[in-house]
């Protein structure tokens, strides 16, 4: 991508004096790189640890299946809350604003998740959660905001490099939070994760200038009626939850029941919400129509998500349990398997950015449905892969090579690529005018149907164990299987798309 000035790319915050761009993109993709950047350093680092931590035992020492719920719940409420967090961003605060206070937030959870006691840690992750809630839908937006509409050519480049950002900041936090956590002390690396995102929001709040004016305006403010209905219920809900808690836990069912209610809330939020925007009569019938493609590319990415994000819980905890962590005779954290997907990101995401573009200029690149299909055929490749170091060690009860991992976290990232940037960019193509923050929350929330599945699943009522050749293999065939029916069905769902592609 040739680095030149343009008319538009001024209008959307690049400077004007001196010329600059960055990649040839706005100026203020540099912000928000580097704010990302630093903001997934913080959560991946932290995702890395989590897993790990519950299992240990100078951690909190529980079962596997328990762990993989604890994880699945909390990354489910990590992209529910990006929903309401883009309600923020409408109704009060605007994007720009919303992004700082949910990193003060996360930085607050942080240090709260360092405190060396069960409460606070449950309480860090609930404040991480809501943070990032706040900050993840409105940042994506703002990328958004620094392209002339849906159809500028740089757009689909923009969220790439966007892309990229997030993947660096997440392979360099399991080598530094990860290692300090594992080898040092756990409640050490979650302080190293509150550092990053406090360099995150600094790096933030000095490059704003660079950023769409539009990305600081409020676009539909709430009325005083609207803030007193919202404190309102906030607090109702806010009591009816601590009630519901309060009971378990004097009834001692807490353990075995506390997570059910999030996960349900976690399958049914995403469905209420989709149903309310189906029945916005306010919505144009064009609007209705991309609306309708669009929960094809909600359903699929669901699916995804509920697999893939198994690769910080069931493939974290395999790699712990079951590999020998041993390459060319070196010795490395299991947290390190995480830096893998990032890696491989940066290292194809170019590629792959050009590839489309190169297809494109020659009138052949693929739909986005068509990238959309080929991203659940990879992910259930990927497991059919992890089929064999599975049965291999249910055979002879031996480690395996890591290699096993690397192999899957490949197919994975290729898998990744040709659905969550092109999912980013197309959720801002499809949006209708009423919802322009708030489906960036939809998108998210995508991620939370999947991994409540996966809560679900592993819940003390169900006690499925993710982690078996039996479980891989249905998980594996449900995935080759939707890909081939969205593929069936392409044209219908193109059509449906309008002239977005």
């Amino acid at each position: 991508m040739a680095s030149s000035q343009t008319k538009d790319a001024a209008q959307q915050g690049t400077p004007a004096n001196g010329g600059k761009t960055f990649f040839g993109h706005p100026r203020g993709l540099a912000t928000l790189f580097m704010t990302e950047m630093w903001e997934r350093f913080s959560f991946y680092g932290m995702k890395a640890l989590l897993p790990l931590y519950l299992i240990a035992p100078g951690g909190m020492h529980m079962q596997a299946t328990t762990a993989t719920a604890i994880y699945s719940v909390y990354m489910a409420m990590v992209y529910l809350l990006a929903m309401p967090g883009g309600w923020m961003a409408d109704r009060f605060w605007g994007p720009r604003k919303t992004v700082a206070i949910g990193a003060s937030v996360v930085i607050a959870g942080h240090i709260t998740l360092a405190l060396p006691t069960a409460p606070t840690f449950f309480a860090g992750l609930v404040l991480v959660a809501l943070g990032s809630g706040l900050l993840k839908a409105n940042i994506s937006t703002m990328v958004g905001h620094l392209y002339d509409g849906p159809e500028d050519p740089r757009r689909d480049g923009g969220f790439t490099l966007f892309y990229i950002g997030i993947n660096l900041g997440a392979f360099l936090a399991p080598l530094t939070i990860g290692t300090v956590g594992e080898s040092v002390n756990w409640h050490f690396g979650f302080t190293l994760a509150a550092v990053g995102m406090a360099l995150g929001l600094g790096q933030f709040l000095l490059g704003t200038r660079h950023l769409s004016p539009e990305s600081n305006v409020v676009s539909q403010p709430a009325t005083p009626e609207m803030k007193a209905s919202v404190l309102r219920k906030g607090l109702l809900w806010l009591i009816a939850a601590a009630a519901l808690y309060t009971a378990l836990g004097v009834t001692g069912n807490f353990a075995d029941w506390s997570l059910l209610p999030i996960t349900i809330a976690g399958l049914v939020i995403p469905i209420a919400v989709l149903v309310r925007m189906k029945r916005d009569k306010e919505l144009t019938e064009v609007e209705q129509s991309k609306l309708s493609g669009y929960i094809w590319f909600f359903v699929v990415a669901a699916v995804f998500w509920m697999i893939y994000d198994q690769n910080g819980s069931t493939l974290s905890i395999f790699g712990e349990k079951s590999t020998t962590n041993d390459l060319f005779g070196f010795h490395f954290p299991t947290s390190w398997y995480q830096s893998l997907n990032p890696v491989f990101i940066m290292a194809l995401a170019p590629v792959v950015a050009s590839a489309w573009l190169w297809l494109n200029k020659r009138g052949k690149e693929p739909s986005t449905v068509v990238k959309f299909a080929s991203s659940l055929a990879l992910i259930g490749i990927s497991f059919a892969v992890f089929l064999m170091p599975l049965l291999d060690t249910a055979s002879n009860g031996g480690k395996v090579s890591p290699m096993w991992l690397v192999a899957i976290y490949f197919v994975q990232t290729i898998g990744e690529l040709c659905l969550s940037p092109v999912g980013l960019s197309v959720t801002t193509k499809m949006a209708p005018a009423k919802y322009s923050s708030q489906m960036m929350g939809v998108w998210f929330l995508a991620v939370t149907a999947g991994d409540s599945v996966s809560g679900l699943l592993t819940s003390p009522q169900l006690n499925v164990d993710l982690n078996t050749a039996s479980s891989v293999a249905v998980e594996a065939a449900i995935a080759v299987i939707a890909g081939f029916g969205i593929w069936m069905y392409r044209q219908r769902v193109k059509k449906l798309m309008g002239s977005v592609n």
